[in-house]
């Protein structure tokens, strides 16, 4: 009998996000550079006859029914471009909150097709799995290999790999959750519609305090327009600030959820313990991005 696969589902961070217009087709072209956190969902396959999921967890009440979950998506749409394609009961461990800016949902897709094609020998560079990931939502193909990189177009140009030192975090989400929809609407771009603004850095393999120094020139456009419907990002962001040791406070993807980053693993720590006795009903975790 083949043996249950798990993998984790590590959240998703927009370290930058650059909205560089509105394309002909209706779709934002975006700059975004990408990283992943050391905290997330678990997502376990068992080997079977039928595709099936449960959820359980923190947030698994907000995390939809399993006939509308990303997870089932994914393996659905990969089974039908693997003719044979062994699949199982999945059992999804959600601890990420919900509409969050943190890629939740597409990382749980992610880690569905790194589990079938881990179970069916296919590579990650497989055609059939990297179409899947595509069709399953624009931040899946990035979330199949977790690695930081930059991500552009609507999410399906990815660059390679970047060795990025790791980077300590605290991130923050004050349990509202954001419509990515709604924020790019409140942007109000017609199709066609080119955006002025400051390129985005390059970045190559530095050092941490030089990587600070270069994410401090780039910045998140969707951050603005969420603040303006949800002013709880804002007053997240205000208090990251006044955490000591803050280097850096900025939005992830469209909302709602914030981060910090900071020198060390101390650092964030203690400020993830200031933040959660200031805003205990939030959710708040410290942990690292690479």
């Amino acid at each position: 009998m083949p043996q249950p696969l798990a993998t984790r589902a590590p959240a998703k961070i927009n370290l930058t996000l650059h909205v560089l217009g509105r394309r002909a087709d209706g779709y934002h072209a975006l700059e975004s550079l990408v990283a992943f956190a050391g905290t997330g969902d678990d997502l376990r396959l068992e080997p079977g006859s039928d595709l099936a999921l449960t959820i359980e967890g923190p947030t698994a009440p907000l995390a939809g029914s399993d006939t509308d979950n990303l997870v089932l998506k994914a393996a659905r749409l990969l089974a039908e471009r693997v003719e044979g394609l062994k699949v199982g009961g999945f059992h999804l461990t959600k601890r990420l909150p919900v509409a969050a800016g943190i890629g939740g949902g597409s990382s749980d897709a992610a880690a569905a097709l790194r589990l079938l094609a881990r179970l069916n020998g296919l590579p990650l560079s497989h055609p059939g799995l990297r179409e899947a990931a595509r069709l399953t939502g624009a931040d899946v193909p990035v979330c199949l290999e977790p690695r930081a990189r930059m991500m552009r177009g609507v999410g399906e140009i990815l660059g390679p790999a970047l060795d990025l030192p790791r980077l300590f975090a605290v991130l923050v989400n004050p349990r509202v959750p954001m419509e990515t929809p709604a924020v790019f609407k409140t942007l109000d771009l017609q199709p066609g519609q080119v955006l002025s603004g400051a390129a985005h850095p390059v970045l190559v393999a530095q050092s941490a305090q030089q990587i600070l120094a270069a994410l401090k020139t780039a910045r998140n456009d969707l951050e603005p327009p969420a603040r303006a419907l949800q002013p709880l990002i804002g007053e997240a962001l205000a208090l990251l600030r006044g955490t000591a040791g803050c280097r850096l406070a900025r939005m992830s993807g469209s909302g709602a959820t914030v981060f910090g980053l900071y020198d060390d693993c101390e650092a964030a720590a203690e400020a993830g313990k200031q933040m959660r006795r200031e805003r205990p009903d939030w959710w708040v975790k410290a942990t690292s991005l690479r």
